[in-house]
C-alpha cells in the first residue's frame, strides 16, 4: 500500500475510529498492509520455531509429525487467527487483545488479558533470543570462542536484544523496512532449504510423511517420555506447529501505525498464518525426507536438524544457509520487541501498570515511538533470560518451565476476547462488525472451534515433562484474582468508554500537537 493508495479520506477514517475509542494518534501511521503482514510473518518465523523445535515432530510420531501433525496444528492456530481478525477489524488499536477483552467483557477480563499477553510476549521474546543465541553458538560460535555456557548465552541475548531495542527506538519506518525484508528473507531461505534438502537427500521416501512411527522415549532422544499411545504422541507433536504459528497478534498491536487498519490488520493476521503454514509444511516435509536414516535421526533428539544438515549439505553452502537463518531469527526477535512494547504502551496509557504508567505511555516526538515501553520490554527480556539460565525449580531449568507456560499464557490471552466476542456479537457491546467480517454464524463457529483448540493446547502443554506448567498457570490465575480484588479493582479504570471518550477529546488534540501529528 503506497502513500498514493492512502488518501485523505482513508486517513480521516483511521483517525475517526481511533478518536472514537478515546485515543490520540501519537504513534506514526506509516505501515502498509504488507508491512503489517510482515511483522506477524516475521514473528511466526518458521526458520526459528520450525527449526529449533523440529524434534517435536520427529521424536513423537516420526515423519507424520511434519506431514500430518503440522497441518492439524496449523488448523488450530488458524481458528484463533480468524476469530481475532474479526474482532481486530471492529477495534483496530494497539494492545488490541487487552482492549477487546475490556470492551467485550469488563475491566477484570481486560486487565487479566493484558497481563497474560504481556507475560507471554516478554517470555516468548526471551525464548526466541535464547534460541537465536544457541543457533549462533552451534553454527558460528567457534569464530568467537562462544560455548553453550549460561554466561555466554545471557551476554549474547543481552547484546542482540539491545540492538533490537535500538532499531525500534528510532522509528517504525526502520523496523517496518527490516521486517519487510524479513518476509522475503524467510520465504527465500525456506525455498533454498527445501531445494537443498531435496537435491542432497540420499533417497526420497515420500511415504515418510504419512507413516506413524513411535519415536518416543530413548528412540527419539528423550524429547518426549516413552508412550505406547500413537494418539497421545500425535497430540504432543502439535506443540511444534502451535508454538511456531503464533505471534500474529503483532498485526493488532501495530494497528495504530497501519494505514486502513480496519481492513489491513485482519487481512495481515490471516495471511501471515496461511503463508507461514504452507511454507512451513513444505520446509518440514523436505527436512524429514532429507534425513538419511529416520530412526537414527530421531535418536539425535533436539540435534536432529543440525545432524541432518551436517550429513547431507556441503559445508560452504551450509554456512551461507545458516547465516540467512540467523538473520531471520534476529529479525523475529526485533518484531517481537515491537509487539511487546506496543502492548505495554497501550496498557500503560490506560493506567494498567501499577507504577510508571505515565512514562511507559510516553511517545517520543522525534521518533514517534513509545521509547520507555521499548526499553522496559528489553530490560524485562534480559532479566528473564538471566533468571532462566541460572535458576532451576525442582531440578528443572526455569527456561524449560517458562517456555511451556508461555504457550498457555499466550493462547489464554487469545481465547478470552474470542469467547467474550462470541457472547457479545450482535448485542449492545458489539452491535456491528468491522469492514472485514465473516457472517455471525461462521464467526461463532470459528470461535467455538478455537475453544476446542484451547482445550487441546492446554492438555498437551501440561503433559510430562512439562507437568509443572499446570501449577504455574493455576498459581498465576489465583494470584491475579487476589491482586484484582485486593488492589486493582479500585485502582484500574480500564479503557475509556461512554462519556469518558467525549471528555478525552481535548486531551487527544493536545497529545497530537505534542508529537507533531497536527
Amino acid at each position: 500500500m503506497s502513500d498514493v493508495d492512502y488518501s485523505d479520506k482513508d486517513k480521516k477514517e483511521d483517525l475517526k475510529v481511533l478518536h472514537g475509542m478515546g485515543y490520540a494518534q501519537e504513534l506514526q501511521r506509516s505501515m502498509s498492509k504488507f508491512s503489517n503482514f510482515a511483522i506477524s510473518f516475521s514473528i511466526i518465523c518458521i526458520l526459528s520455531g520450525g527449526i529449533n523445535s523440529f524434534a517435536q515432530a520427529t521424536s513423537s510420531i516420526g515423519g507424520a509429525g511434519a506431514g500430518i501433525g503440522w497441518i492439524l496444528g496449523c488448523i488450530v492456530s488458524a481458528m484463533f487467527a480468524l476469530a481475532l481478525a474479526q474482532i481486530s477489524s471492529a477495534y483496530p488499536t494497539a494492545g488490541g487483545l487487552y482492549h477487546w477483552a475490556s470492551i467485550l467483557g469488563n475491566r477484570f477480563t481486560g486487565w487479566l488479558t493484558a497481563w497474560l499477553n504481556l507475560l507471554g510476549l516478554i517470555t516468548v521474546l526471551g525464548a526466541i533470543n535464547i534460541g537465536t543465541a544457541l543457533f549462533f553458538q552451534g553454527t558460528f560460535g567457534g569464530l568467537i570462542g562462544m560455548t553453550a555456557d549460561a554466561v555466554w548465552v545471557v551476554a549474547f541475548v543481552a547484546v542482540i536484544t539491545i540492538l533490537q531495542g535500538l532499531i525500534n527506538h528510532f522509528g517504525i519506518r526502520i523496523t517496518a523496512m527490516l521486517t519487510d525484508f524479513s518476509g522475503f528473507l524467510i520465504l527465500g531461505t525456506t525455498a533454498a532449504l527445501v531445494v537443498l534438502c531435496l537435491v542432497f537427500a540420499p533417497a526420497i521416501d515420500i511415504s515418510r510423511l504419512w507413516t506413524f512411527t513411535n519415536f518416543s522415549g530413548p528412540a527419539g532422544g528423550d524429547v518426549f517420555p516413552q508412550s505406547d499411545s500413537m494418539g497421545y504422541l500425535l497430540l504432543l507433536c502439535l506443540l511444534l506447529p502451535v508454538y511456531t504459528i503464533t505471534g500474529y497478534d503483532a498485526s493488532a498491536h501495530t494497528a495504530e501505525e497501519t494505514k486502513k487498519a480496519a481492513i489491513s490488520v485482519p487481512e495481515a493476521m490471516v495471511s501471515s498464518v496461511l503463508w507461514s503454514s504452507l511454507a512451513g509444511w513444505v520446509m518440514l516435509s523436505a527436512m524429514v525426507l532429507a534425513i538419511p536414516d529416520l530412526a537414527e535421526g530421531a535418536k539425535q533428539g533436539w540435534g536432529v536438524f543440525f545432524g541432518t544438515m551436517d550429513a547431507i549439505i556441503p559445508a560452504s553452502v551450509k554456512q551461507v544457509l545458516y547465516l540467512a537463518i540467523f538473520i531471520a531469527q534476529f529479525l523475529c526477535g526485533l518484531a517481537t520487541v515491537t509487539s511487546a512494547s506496543r502492548m505495554l504502551y497501550a496498557f500503560s496509557r490506560d493506567g494498567g501498570m501499577p507504577i510508571g504508567s505515565k512514562a511507559l505511555a510516553t511517545v517520543s516526538p522525534a521518533h514517534r515511538t513509545p521509547v520507555y515501553a521499548i526499553w522496559t520490554s528489553v530490560a524485562l527480556c534480559v532479566g528473564y533470560v538471566f533468571l532462566a539460565q541460572f535458576v532451576s525449580i525442582g531440578g528443572t531449568n526455569l527456561y524449560t518451565i517458562v517456555v511451556n507456560s508461555t504457550l498457555v499464557f499466550l493462547f489464554l490471552s487469545f481465547i478470552i476476547p474470542i469467547v467474550l466476542g462470541m457472547m457479545a456479537y450482535g448485542t449492545d457491546k458489539w452491535p456491528h462488525p468491522g469492514p472485514w467480517a465473516m457472517s455471525g454464524g461462521l464467526f461463532k463457529l470459528v470461535s467455538a472451534l478455537a475453544v476446542v483448540g484451547m482445550a487441546i493446547i492446554f492438555f498437551i502443554a501440561v503433559q510430562p515433562p512439562n507437568d509443572k506448567v499446570l501449577g504455574i498457570v493455576i498459581g498465576f490465575l489465583v494470584l491475579s484474582i487476589v491482586i484484582w480484588f485486593a488492589v486493582e479493582n479500585r485502582r484500574f479504570q480500564g479503557p475509556p468508554i461512554g462519556d469518558m471518550i467525549a471528555k478525552r477529546q481535548k486531551d487527544i488534540i493536545a497529545a497530537e500537537k505534542a508529537v507533531g501529528e497536527i
